[in-house]
């Protein structure tokens, strides 16, 4: 469980909400495209 936790503060840490995290999490367990994360648009290139 401590590997988790130090994911869910990393990603904290990036500015993900915690409905993004929960997202992210159940994107990786269940593969459903619905939770897939949306790729960034970065604008500083």
């Amino acid at each position: 469980m401590s590997e988790t936790s130090r994911f869910i503060l990393a990603l904290r840490s990036k500015g993900w909400s915690d409905t993004e995290i929960a997202n992210f999490i159940l994107w990786v367990e269940t593969g459903e495209e619905q939770y897939r994360p949306k790729e960034e648009k970065n604008n500083n290139a």
